[in-house]
């Protein structure tokens, strides 16, 4: 049985020590020889996002590898969709703001998300592109924040991999399992849909709302803010299916023992790092989790609290991007053992 070692969030507790700990038990660093190049892949949080992972951590990881004679830097791909990290100078800018300064980040698709390689993978999906930086890095630490998605239901270190490792036509590719659906009978073609959406994909066709493009991305958005409630998703699980073949792909591209997972289960909010206001956490802080597969630790932060309420909030059951990437081959357990450090 794969184990999950975990340090409970105690206030009380100098959790810097704790943490040192509980990767010294998980063997977090093991995979790390000197002069490897190092990922530490995380999201530096939306610009104005209160709950991402507290730098000082990060930093932590980044001195353990320095330490042991490898060559970290932060990184994370490029959004699909218009913000402050849209693009690698705009998102080098957020990760300074946002307090990340002791490695340098790189963007791992490029300037405008041109470098991807396409891996093969299994699942809903049978390739995907994963992002330059990712396919050449050495090793990796993948730093995850747990917290709600209302497309998913839930983002921990599988998501981490599939999006954030992903170039803006992998992340693409990923959301368009997903079909919209407009009930034209409660459509009243106001155009509230077309005024919402970042790039004005929806047209009002004969007095109703069509959102056909290929180049939409099936985010909340249109669907969130229609009046009528005629927006809706069909297959929605087909995300998480989506986000488990994509995690595979990317995980392929390193060798056995060279990827090692750290989840922070602390400022659990309803929704995703990517948006300002990610809203008040929902779910009391839990603490921090180590493990050498995303699906042992992701199912161990699940398996520790009421997940239904992500469920209940998102329409999608959560559980179903980690029995997916298990069922499709990525090691783990879906009852890990969890020892508390």
């Amino acid at each position: 049985m794969l184990t999950v070692y975990f340090v409970p969030w105690d206030a009380e507790q100098n959790l810097l020590l704790e943490a040192e700990r509980l990767y010294e038990k998980a063997e977090t660093f093991s995979g790390i020889e000197r002069g490897d190049l190092v990922a530490v892949k995380l999201h530096v949080g939306e610009l104005g996002n209160p709950s991402y992972v507290q730098p000082f951590f990060v930093h932590h990881i980044v001195q353990k590898i320095r330490d042991l004679g490898g060559k970290p830097f932060f990184t994370d791909s490029n959004t699909y969709y218009c913000a402050q990290r849209h693009n690698a100078y705009d998102h080098i800018q957020t990760a300074l703001m946002n307090g990340f300064n002791m490695a340098p980040f790189i963007a791992a698709d490029g300037l405008k998300s041109e470098n991807s390689c396409l891996v093969k993978t299994k699942g809903i999906l049978s390739e995907i592109q994963v992002s330059g930086a990712i396919v050449e890095a050495d090793a990796m630490i993948v730093v995850s924040h747990c917290k709600g998605h209302e497309l998913s239901g839930f983002g921990g270190a599988i998501k981490n991999l599939a999006m954030g490792c992903t170039s803006r036509a992998g992340k693409l590719l990923q959301h368009r399992t997903v079909n919209l659906n407009v009930d034209k009978a409660k459509c009243s073609g106001c155009g509230t849909c077309k005024s919402v959406c970042p790039n004005n994909l929806p047209e009002i066709i004969e007095g109703k709302a069509n959102i056909t493009s290929d180049l939409c991305m099936r985010c909340p958005i249109c669907k969130g803010e229609c009046p009528m409630n005629a927006i809706k998703f069909v297959n929605q699980e087909n995300i998480c299916k989506a986000i488990a073949s994509a995690a595979l792909g990317v995980i392929k591209t390193f060798e056995p023992g060279k990827v090692s997972y750290v989840n922070f289960a602390k400022d659990i909010t309803p929704q995703c790092d990517c948006l300002p206001s990610p809203g008040a956490p929902i779910i009391n802080d839990v603490g921090i989790f180590a493990a050498n597969s995303p699906v042992s630790i992701d199912a161990a932060f699940l398996r520790s609290i009421d997940y239904q309420v992500f469920n209940k909030r998102s329409n999608v059951d959560c559980m179903v991007q980690i029995t997916e990437a298990l069922n499709i081959g990525i090691p783990g357990e879906l009852n890990p053992e969890i020892q508390k450090i």
